[in-house]
């Protein structure tokens, strides 16, 4: 276990998991402008994401469990910011919570177990995008030491609304490869 408390664990997700991240991002795809994914995903469609998230390196995969019920009650990833290799030491982050776990902690519970995950990693920055409003995620993102870097506006349109998205960032690790540092 990565983190636990006496009501919930935080552990990497396994692909018994498959079927609890589909239905609480599924609740996002068709109820919220959180996610611009407009099509809802099946177990089979989603597989691969969760095996792009191994244990272990850079791009995690960690959910909450109930401790009594072992209901996954939210998962939070780091995942590659951009395909290029120069990016390679920037994440972009995201948490989602079930519905019933919204205000229990525990998007904080495993924004905690991911960055203490990362934190002997060869990374430099983590990046977070926000659909406006979203009060909830900037409070929490702010809480972890991100700043707003800007906002694309008008980028998304979903239920024929157009949503901003705020851009967040937040250090990471030591920082490395310094082509200044490496000179002076």
């Amino acid at each position: 276990m990565l983190n636990a408390s006496p009501e919930v664990q935080v552990r990497p997700g396994i692909e018994a998991d498959i079927q609890a991240l589909v239905d609480i991002y599924n609740h996002y795809v068709l109820d919220t402008p959180i996610t611009f994914d407009t099509v809802t995903f099946t177990p089979e469609g989603r597989i691969e994401w969760l095996r792009s998230h191994p244990e272990d390196g850079p791009h995690r995969l960690l959910v909450a469990q109930d401790a009594l019920s072992a209901r996954i009650l939210g998962y939070a990833t780091s995942s590659p910011f951009r395909p290029k290799a120069a990016y390679s030491t920037s994440v972009e982050v995201s948490v989602y919570c079930s519905p019933e776990a919204k205000g229990r902690g525990i998007g904080t519970l495993l924004y905690e177990a991911l960055f203490e995950a990362l934190a002997g990693e060869d990374l430099n920055r983590a990046y977070a995008g926000v659909t406006q409003p979203n009060e909830a995620s900037v409070r929490l993102h702010e809480r972890f030491g991100f700043r707003h870097v800007g906002t694309y506006e008008e980028v998304g349109r979903k239920f024929g609304t157009y949503w901003d998205v705020a851009w967040y960032e937040k250090p990471l690790g030591e920082r490395r490869g310094d082509a200044t540092a490496e000179t002076a």
